[in-house]
């Protein structure tokens, strides 16, 4: 089977929603920005907005958002961001991934990570900083497999997890 990272597209509402509930089971998001106050064609236009970098918050970088999907089933999503606010160079990195539970343990993160490396590496950014929670061990192999260099652990915020940091790509110069 191939994974295929791709846009959004508006006939992905009910999947899209599904694997968002799936997630928070984990109290995770699958659909990053969304709220449920919004349409899903209001939602389409934001990720459009992000991706061009217009109308952007101030929390906010050029960014796309890509559903993971293999034979038209979702089994995760990235969010490649391709520039870093100060929230991004600490904690948040240029890239984060999330597959669903029922789709784990099969090599999907792995080349949800491999493919958005890719995409940086098309826009011209060839060191990518990847994090990920201390206690996330398939993160972290994940990571690792990708080509990840270890920098440091971040400390935790208000008692939460510790972030792990990593480099891909070029050292600097």
């Amino acid at each position: 089977m191939t994974l295929r990272l791709r846009p959004y597209q508006p006939s992905d509402e009910a999947a899209a929603l599904a694997a968002n509930d799936a997630l928070l089971a984990d109290e995770f998001h699958f659909l990053l920005s969304w709220d449920p106050a919004m349409s899903w064609s209001d939602f389409l236009t934001a990720l459009e907005n992000q991706r061009q970098g217009r109308n952007l918050t101030d929390e906010q970088v050029r960014a796309v958002q890509l559903v993971a999907d293999v034979e038209g089933e979702f089994v995760g999503r990235v969010s490649i961001r391709f520039l870093l606010n100060d929230f991004l160079a600490e904690r948040g990195g240029h890239v984060g991934y999330a597959v669903v539970p029922a789709q784990r343990r099969r090599g999907y993160a792995s080349e949800i990570l491999r493919q958005a490396l890719e995409i940086l590496r098309a826009e011209g950014i060839e060191r990518v900083l990847v994090t990920c929670d201390e206690v996330n061990v398939g993160s972290v192999a994940v990571i690792e497999r990708c080509g990840g260099v270890f920098e440091r652990i971040v400390p935790a915020l208000d008692g939460g997890t510790g972030i792990r940091r990593y480099w891909i790509g070029e050292s600097p110069r």
